[in-house]
């Protein structure tokens, strides 16, 4: 099996507060970028309206195009340049549709306002506000249901301490790409929905190999500390992290300069997720299962001088 960062003796879980200060300011910075979008902006698949791909030959400023489609009647509709030269994305709210197939009048009036340009429909895609509101709801039950389940299985197959590093991990990381889908002014649609439910799988899946490697060491170096075992262990697993993430990370780039505007959204979050879910595999993962051991470990070690005094006070007496 190729290996890469062969013998690596880093110190990370003594540079986890670090990391979290780290994770701290990214998820301020989605909490941030959500208030002031006024939450997710989701897209036609959530609330309903019509999406319309033209292609304007030759190309035209995104002005022009949107001065039409205000004339034609849909004012407040969304233009968006794609990367293809003259192709624009028309997006028309529910509010602007006055039961008549808004696809053909845009066509026309960006005809009309620009004589000599040849304009063409590419894609356009419809959804009621009944079905968009049911998909909503159907995709954030989808998300929460997720990361129950994955609870329920890494409490099983290790400790409630170990869960609650991989849940809070698994927030992290969706919670975060979330973020820079807000950042940048994305909409949330189906495939951004897809790409966090593949993100979360991704991320738990490396925790689950960082887990196994400590699991394992747990029993052959039980006289070390804690701190230690999960040193050894992250740094174990580190050369098949590296590799794993780097491949899929190269397979969502590709995806996102080649595959076209209908993948650019979900590759872009796959990029962010693949790269947070690598990190938090080491830092809020295992960080967070250490600090949690620790702390209990503690707790009890007060409780037990606490309760010597008392058992010194009744043998004396």
């Amino acid at each position: 099996m190729l290996e890469i960062l062969h013998g690596v003796n880093v110190n990370w879980m003594g540079r986890r507060h670090i990391a979290y200060w780290i994770s701290g300011l990214c998820i301020l910075a989605s909490i941030v970028s959500l208030i002031v979008h006024g939450g997710p902006r989701y897209g036609v698949d959530f609330t309903g309206g019509t999406l319309i791909e033209i292609q304007v030959t030759p190309p035209l400023p995104v002005d022009d195009v949107r001065r039409a489609v205000d004339e034609a009647g849909f004012t407040g509709s969304e233009i968006q340049a794609l990367n293809v030269p003259g192709q624009y994305l028309v997006r028309i709210g529910l509010q602007e549709i006055h039961k008549v197939d808004p696809a053909p009048r845009v066509r026309e009036a960006v005809a009309i306002a620009n004589p000599g340009a040849t304009v063409d429909i590419r894609r356009v895609e419809t959804v009621g506000p009944r079905v968009g509101g049911e998909l909503r709801t159907a995709a954030l039950k989808a998300i929460f249901l997720a990361l129950g389940l994955i609870l329920v299985y890494v409490a099983f197959r290790y400790d409630w301490r170990y869960s609650l590093g991989a849940v809070v991990a698994l927030f992290h990381d969706v919670f975060i790409s979330l973020g820079a889908v807000s950042i940048t002014n994305r909409e949330v649609t189906l495939n951004v929905v897809a790409a966090l439910l593949t993100i979360a799988g991704f991320s738990i899946n490396d925790t689950i190999v960082v887990f196994d490697r400590i699991r394992e060491r747990k029993q052959s170096l039980r006289r070390e500390p804690p701190e230690k075992v999960m040193n050894i262990a992250v740094n174990e697993t580190l050369s098949r992290t590296v590799i794993t993430s780097f491949t899929v990370f190269l397979t969502v780039l590709a995806l996102f300069l080649l595959g076209g505007e209908v993948l650019h959204d979900f590759s872009f979050t796959m990029m962010v997720g693949v790269v947070f879910g690598t990190y938090s595999s080491v830092y809020v993962a295992s960080a967070l299962a250490l600090d949690t051991q620790l702390y209990l470990e503690g707790a009890g070690l007060r409780r037990k001088q606490a309760q010597a005094p008392t058992r010194s006070a009744k043998t004396r007496g």
